[in-house]
Protein backbone atom coordinates (compact mmCIF):
# COMPACT_ATOMS: atom_id res chain seq x y z
CA UNK A 1 0.00 0.00 0.00
CA UNK A 2 1.34 3.42 -0.94
CA UNK A 3 1.50 5.67 2.10
CA UNK A 4 0.65 9.32 1.39
CA UNK A 5 2.75 12.16 2.77
CA UNK A 6 -0.24 14.08 4.18
CA UNK A 7 -3.35 13.07 6.13
CA UNK A 8 -6.49 14.46 7.73
CA UNK A 9 -6.55 14.74 11.50
CA UNK A 10 -8.53 16.45 14.24
CA UNK A 11 -6.57 18.99 16.26
CA UNK A 12 -7.34 21.06 19.34
CA UNK A 13 -7.07 24.71 18.29
CA UNK A 14 -6.82 25.90 21.91
CA UNK A 15 -8.30 24.68 25.20
CA UNK A 16 -12.05 25.15 25.32
CA UNK A 17 -15.47 23.91 24.22
CA UNK A 18 -16.03 21.27 21.55
CA UNK A 19 -15.95 23.99 18.88
CA UNK A 20 -12.13 24.17 19.24
CA UNK A 21 -11.81 20.79 17.48
CA UNK A 22 -10.88 21.28 13.83
CA UNK A 23 -9.99 19.00 10.92
CA UNK A 24 -6.48 19.84 9.76
CA UNK A 25 -3.96 18.45 7.32
CA UNK A 26 -0.78 17.07 8.83
CA UNK A 27 2.23 15.09 7.72
CA UNK A 28 1.79 11.35 8.08
CA UNK A 29 3.92 10.31 11.07
CA UNK A 30 6.81 7.90 10.63
CA UNK A 31 7.12 5.01 13.07
CA UNK A 32 10.11 5.16 15.40
CA UNK A 33 12.06 2.15 16.60
CA UNK A 34 9.68 -0.39 18.15
CA UNK A 35 6.63 1.22 16.56
CA UNK A 36 4.27 0.47 13.67
CA UNK A 37 2.25 2.84 11.50
CA UNK A 38 -1.46 2.06 11.37
CA UNK A 39 -3.90 3.23 8.74
CA UNK A 40 -6.75 4.12 11.10
CA UNK A 41 -10.21 2.88 10.25
CA UNK A 42 -11.84 3.85 13.54
CA UNK A 43 -10.88 5.64 16.76
CA UNK A 44 -12.49 5.48 20.18
CA UNK A 45 -13.64 8.63 21.98
CA UNK A 46 -12.87 8.76 25.71
CA UNK A 47 -13.33 11.09 28.66
CA UNK A 48 -9.58 11.91 28.75
CA UNK A 49 -9.93 13.27 25.19
CA UNK A 50 -12.57 15.70 26.44
CA UNK A 51 -10.44 16.69 29.42
CA UNK A 52 -7.44 17.25 27.14
CA UNK A 53 -9.55 19.47 24.89
CA UNK A 54 -10.69 21.45 27.94
CA UNK A 55 -7.11 21.93 29.10
CA UNK A 56 -7.64 19.79 32.21
CA UNK A 57 -5.49 16.77 31.26
CA UNK A 58 -1.77 17.61 31.12
CA UNK A 59 -0.04 15.67 28.36
CA UNK A 60 3.03 13.57 29.07
CA UNK A 61 5.99 15.27 27.36
CA UNK A 62 6.37 12.48 24.79
CA UNK A 63 2.68 12.31 23.83
CA UNK A 64 1.25 13.24 20.44
CA UNK A 65 -0.74 16.48 20.97
CA UNK A 66 -3.54 15.26 18.71
CA UNK A 67 -6.39 13.66 20.70
CA UNK A 68 -7.23 9.97 20.48
CA UNK A 69 -6.04 7.13 22.73
CA UNK A 70 -7.32 4.02 20.94
CA UNK A 71 -7.51 2.98 17.32
CA UNK A 72 -8.24 0.06 15.02
CA UNK A 73 -6.92 -0.39 11.52
CA UNK A 74 -4.26 -1.97 9.31
CA UNK A 75 -0.51 -1.93 9.86
CA UNK A 76 1.08 -0.27 6.80
CA UNK A 77 4.68 0.17 7.97
CA UNK A 78 6.89 -1.17 10.73
CA UNK A 79 10.03 -0.11 12.57
CA UNK A 80 9.74 -3.04 14.97
CA UNK A 81 11.77 -5.91 13.53
CA UNK A 82 10.85 -9.23 15.07
CA UNK A 83 7.58 -7.95 16.52
CA UNK A 84 4.51 -10.19 16.42
CA UNK A 85 2.67 -7.47 14.47
CA UNK A 86 3.34 -7.63 10.74
CA UNK A 87 2.56 -5.23 7.91
CA UNK A 88 -0.96 -5.98 6.70
CA UNK A 89 -2.24 -7.12 10.12
CA UNK A 90 -5.58 -5.94 11.46
CA UNK A 91 -4.90 -4.45 14.87
CA UNK A 92 -6.54 -2.58 17.71
CA UNK A 93 -4.03 -0.49 19.63
CA UNK A 94 -3.52 1.80 22.58
CA UNK A 95 -2.20 5.11 21.25
CA UNK A 96 -0.16 7.75 23.06
CA UNK A 97 -2.30 10.43 21.44
CA UNK A 98 -2.84 10.96 17.72
CA UNK A 99 -5.75 8.58 17.25
CA UNK A 100 -8.09 11.14 15.66
CA UNK A 101 -6.26 10.86 12.33
CA UNK A 102 -6.03 8.78 9.19
CA UNK A 103 -2.64 7.40 10.26
CA UNK A 104 -1.23 6.85 13.74
CA UNK A 105 2.07 5.45 15.00
CA UNK A 106 1.89 3.18 18.04
CA UNK A 107 4.28 0.86 19.88
CA UNK A 108 4.05 -2.61 18.36
CA UNK A 109 3.78 -4.02 21.89
CA UNK A 110 0.54 -2.06 22.44
CA UNK A 111 -1.23 -3.72 19.51
CA UNK A 112 -3.66 -6.61 19.74
CA UNK A 113 -5.02 -8.61 16.80
CA UNK A 114 -8.60 -7.81 15.84
CA UNK A 115 -10.69 -10.97 16.31
CA UNK A 116 -12.52 -12.14 13.21
CA UNK A 117 -15.78 -11.58 15.09
CA UNK A 118 -15.18 -7.81 15.31
CA UNK A 119 -15.23 -5.06 12.73
CA UNK A 120 -12.92 -2.07 13.01
CA UNK A 121 -15.54 0.13 14.69
CA UNK A 122 -16.09 -2.38 17.50
CA UNK A 123 -12.36 -3.06 17.74
CA UNK A 124 -11.64 0.64 18.25
CA UNK A 125 -13.83 0.50 21.37
CA UNK A 126 -11.54 -2.07 23.03
CA UNK A 127 -8.06 -0.78 23.96
CA UNK A 128 -8.51 2.16 26.35
CA UNK A 129 -11.38 0.67 28.32
CA UNK A 130 -10.15 -2.94 28.41
CA UNK A 131 -6.60 -1.92 29.37
CA UNK A 132 -8.02 0.29 32.14
CA UNK A 133 -10.51 -2.22 33.52
CA UNK A 134 -8.17 -5.20 33.38
CA UNK A 135 -5.31 -3.40 35.08
CA UNK A 136 -7.36 -1.77 37.85
CA UNK A 137 -9.98 -4.42 38.60
CA UNK A 138 -8.06 -7.64 38.05
CA UNK A 139 -4.43 -6.69 38.59
CA UNK A 140 -4.39 -3.90 41.17
CA UNK A 141 -7.63 -4.83 42.97
CA UNK A 142 -7.36 -8.59 42.31
CA UNK A 143 -11.09 -9.28 41.84
CA UNK A 144 -11.65 -13.03 42.23
CA UNK A 145 -14.35 -15.50 41.27
CA UNK A 146 -17.39 -15.22 43.53
CA UNK A 147 -16.52 -11.74 44.83
CA UNK A 148 -18.68 -8.63 44.58
CA UNK A 149 -17.61 -5.68 42.38
CA UNK A 150 -19.21 -2.23 42.63
CA UNK A 151 -18.84 0.03 39.57
CA UNK A 152 -19.92 3.66 39.42
CA UNK A 153 -20.96 4.85 35.96
CA UNK A 154 -22.09 1.38 34.99
CA UNK A 155 -23.46 2.36 31.58
CA UNK A 156 -20.24 4.05 30.40
CA UNK A 157 -17.64 2.41 28.20
CA UNK A 158 -15.59 1.57 31.29
CA UNK A 159 -18.69 0.38 33.15
CA UNK A 160 -20.04 -1.86 30.40
CA UNK A 161 -16.58 -3.39 29.97
CA UNK A 162 -16.15 -3.96 33.71
CA UNK A 163 -19.55 -5.66 33.99
CA UNK A 164 -18.85 -8.06 31.15
CA UNK A 165 -15.32 -8.96 32.22
CA UNK A 166 -16.30 -9.46 35.85
CA UNK A 167 -19.32 -11.62 35.00
CA UNK A 168 -17.30 -13.66 32.49
CA UNK A 169 -14.74 -14.39 35.23
CA UNK A 170 -17.34 -15.47 37.77
CA UNK A 171 -17.73 -12.33 39.87
CA UNK A 172 -20.96 -10.60 40.88
CA UNK A 173 -21.50 -6.98 39.90
CA UNK A 174 -23.44 -4.03 41.29
CA UNK A 175 -23.45 -0.74 39.39
CA UNK A 176 -24.83 2.74 39.85
CA UNK A 177 -26.36 4.59 36.91
CA UNK A 178 -28.34 7.78 36.44
CA UNK A 179 -31.59 6.63 34.83
CA UNK A 180 -33.91 3.65 34.69
CA UNK A 181 -32.97 3.15 31.02
CA UNK A 182 -29.28 2.99 31.91
CA UNK A 183 -30.06 0.59 34.75
CA UNK A 184 -31.89 -1.75 32.37
CA UNK A 185 -28.91 -1.60 30.00
CA UNK A 186 -26.56 -2.62 32.82
CA UNK A 187 -28.92 -5.38 33.94
CA UNK A 188 -28.92 -6.79 30.41
CA UNK A 189 -25.15 -7.29 30.80
CA UNK A 190 -25.55 -9.18 34.06
CA UNK A 191 -25.28 -6.50 36.76
CA UNK A 192 -27.50 -5.48 39.63
CA UNK A 193 -28.23 -1.82 38.87
CA UNK A 194 -29.08 1.02 41.25
CA UNK A 195 -30.46 4.36 40.06
CA UNK A 196 -28.47 6.76 42.23
CA UNK A 197 -30.84 9.64 41.45
CA UNK A 198 -33.79 8.16 43.35
CA UNK A 199 -32.15 5.58 45.66
CA UNK A 200 -29.65 5.68 48.50
CA UNK A 201 -27.10 3.66 46.56
CA UNK A 202 -24.89 2.84 49.55
CA UNK A 203 -27.83 1.43 51.51
CA UNK A 204 -28.93 -0.54 48.44
CA UNK A 205 -25.43 -2.02 48.04
CA UNK A 206 -25.48 -3.27 51.61
CA UNK A 207 -28.96 -4.72 51.10
CA UNK A 208 -27.93 -6.60 47.94
CA UNK A 209 -24.89 -8.05 49.69
CA UNK A 210 -26.83 -8.96 52.87
CA UNK A 211 -24.90 -6.31 54.82
CA UNK A 212 -21.55 -7.90 53.96
CA UNK A 213 -20.41 -5.21 51.52
CA UNK A 214 -18.48 -5.51 48.26
CA UNK A 215 -14.94 -6.76 47.74
CA UNK A 216 -13.86 -4.27 45.08
CA UNK A 217 -15.00 -0.76 44.11
CA UNK A 218 -14.12 0.73 40.71
CA UNK A 219 -14.69 4.46 41.06
CA UNK A 220 -14.70 7.20 38.41
CA UNK A 221 -16.54 9.70 40.64
CA UNK A 222 -14.46 10.17 43.84
CA UNK A 223 -15.28 13.43 45.67
CA UNK A 224 -18.35 12.93 47.84
CA UNK A 225 -18.43 9.22 46.98
CA UNK A 226 -15.11 8.31 48.60
CA UNK A 227 -16.31 7.89 52.19
CA UNK A 228 -19.43 5.98 51.07
CA UNK A 229 -17.26 3.65 48.99
CA UNK A 230 -15.09 2.95 52.00
CA UNK A 231 -18.20 2.33 54.10
CA UNK A 232 -19.60 -0.32 51.69
CA UNK A 233 -16.37 -2.32 51.38
CA UNK A 234 -16.23 -5.71 53.06
CA UNK A 235 -13.30 -6.81 55.21
CA UNK A 236 -10.10 -6.86 53.12
CA UNK A 237 -11.89 -4.85 50.42
CA UNK A 238 -10.00 -3.03 47.66
CA UNK A 239 -10.88 0.42 46.34
CA UNK A 240 -9.60 1.41 42.88
CA UNK A 241 -9.92 5.06 41.84
CA UNK A 242 -9.47 5.92 38.15
CA UNK A 243 -11.08 9.37 37.74
CA UNK A 244 -12.52 12.32 39.65
CA UNK A 245 -15.82 13.38 38.08
CA UNK A 246 -16.90 14.80 41.46
CA UNK A 247 -13.46 16.23 42.23
CA UNK A 248 -10.13 14.90 43.56
CA UNK A 249 -10.59 15.91 47.21
CA UNK A 250 -12.50 14.22 50.03
CA UNK A 251 -12.64 14.34 53.81
CA UNK A 252 -12.27 10.85 55.26
CA UNK A 253 -12.73 8.94 58.48
CA UNK A 254 -9.74 6.61 58.30
CA UNK A 255 -10.79 4.26 61.08
CA UNK A 256 -12.67 1.84 58.81
CA UNK A 257 -9.63 1.49 56.56
CA UNK A 258 -7.64 0.28 59.55
CA UNK A 259 -10.26 -1.86 61.26
CA UNK A 260 -11.42 -3.59 58.04
CA UNK A 261 -7.93 -3.90 56.49
CA UNK A 262 -8.93 -2.00 53.37
CA UNK A 263 -6.66 -1.17 50.44
CA UNK A 264 -6.99 2.04 48.42
CA UNK A 265 -5.27 2.11 45.06
CA UNK A 266 -5.55 3.93 41.78
CA UNK A 267 -3.93 4.56 38.45
CA UNK A 268 -4.24 6.43 35.22
CA UNK A 269 -3.19 4.75 32.00
CA UNK A 270 -1.57 7.41 29.85
CA UNK A 271 1.52 8.28 31.96
CA UNK A 272 2.56 4.64 32.34
CA UNK A 273 5.69 3.53 30.51
CA UNK A 274 5.75 1.66 27.23
CA UNK A 275 6.87 -1.47 29.09
CA UNK A 276 4.08 -1.18 31.67
CA UNK A 277 1.43 -0.82 28.97
CA UNK A 278 3.00 -3.69 27.03
CA UNK A 279 2.60 -5.90 30.11
CA UNK A 280 -1.10 -5.04 30.28
CA UNK A 281 -1.44 -5.82 26.56
CA UNK A 282 0.19 -9.21 27.14
CA UNK A 283 -2.31 -9.90 29.92
CA UNK A 284 -5.19 -9.02 27.61
CA UNK A 285 -3.81 -11.24 24.88
CA UNK A 286 -3.85 -14.19 27.25
CA UNK A 287 -6.96 -13.55 29.34
CA UNK A 288 -9.32 -11.34 27.34
CA UNK A 289 -8.80 -12.01 23.62
CA UNK A 290 -10.22 -15.55 23.93
CA UNK A 291 -13.40 -14.07 25.46
CA UNK A 292 -13.71 -11.58 22.59
CA UNK A 293 -13.00 -14.26 20.00
CA UNK A 294 -15.69 -16.55 21.43
CA UNK A 295 -18.25 -13.77 21.72
CA UNK A 296 -18.53 -14.21 25.50
CA UNK A 297 -17.89 -10.48 25.80
CA UNK A 298 -18.18 -7.71 23.24
CA UNK A 299 -17.42 -3.99 23.11
CA UNK A 300 -20.70 -2.08 23.02
CA UNK A 301 -20.77 0.86 20.59
CA UNK A 302 -23.51 3.39 21.30
CA UNK A 303 -22.95 5.74 18.36
CA UNK A 304 -20.44 6.46 15.61
CA UNK A 305 -19.48 9.73 13.92
CA UNK A 306 -17.31 10.58 10.94
CA UNK A 307 -13.89 11.99 11.83
CA UNK A 308 -15.03 15.45 10.74
CA UNK A 309 -17.83 15.35 13.34
CA UNK A 310 -15.55 14.84 16.35
CA UNK A 311 -17.14 17.92 17.92
CA UNK A 312 -20.51 16.18 18.05
CA UNK A 313 -18.91 13.06 19.53
CA UNK A 314 -17.42 15.18 22.31
CA UNK A 315 -20.75 16.86 23.00
CA UNK A 316 -22.36 13.44 23.38
CA UNK A 317 -19.58 12.33 25.73
CA UNK A 318 -20.05 15.45 27.85
CA UNK A 319 -23.81 14.90 28.02
CA UNK A 320 -23.31 11.41 29.53
CA UNK A 321 -26.37 10.29 27.55
CA UNK A 322 -24.49 7.40 25.94
CA UNK A 323 -24.56 3.75 27.00
CA UNK A 324 -21.36 2.06 25.90
CA UNK A 325 -18.70 3.56 23.64
CA UNK A 326 -18.55 6.44 21.16
CA UNK A 327 -16.41 5.82 18.07
CA UNK A 328 -15.18 7.87 15.11
CA UNK A 329 -15.05 6.10 11.74
CA UNK A 330 -11.97 7.55 10.12
CA UNK A 331 -10.89 6.08 6.79
CA UNK A 332 -12.79 7.18 3.73
CA UNK A 333 -15.49 4.67 2.97
CA UNK A 334 -15.38 3.22 6.47
CA UNK A 335 -18.92 3.12 7.86
CA UNK A 336 -20.56 1.55 10.91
Amino acid sequence: MKIPSRMRAVAIESPGAASVLHVVERAVPRPRRGEVLVRVHAAGVNRPDVLQRQGKYPLPPDADPLPGLEIAGEVVASAAPGAAVAVGARVMALAHGGGYAEYCRVPASHCLPVPDSLGFVEAAAVPETFFTVWYNVFRRAALATGEWLLVHGGSSGIGSTAIQLAVARGARVIVTAGSDEKCRFCESLGAVAINYRDTDWAAAVMQHTENRGVDVVLDMVAGRYVQQNIDVLARDGRYAIIAFLDGPRAELDLRRIVTQRLTITGSTLRPQTIAEKAAIAADLRTNVLPLLESGAIRPIVFKTYPLADARDAHLLMESSAHMGKIVLHVSKGQTP
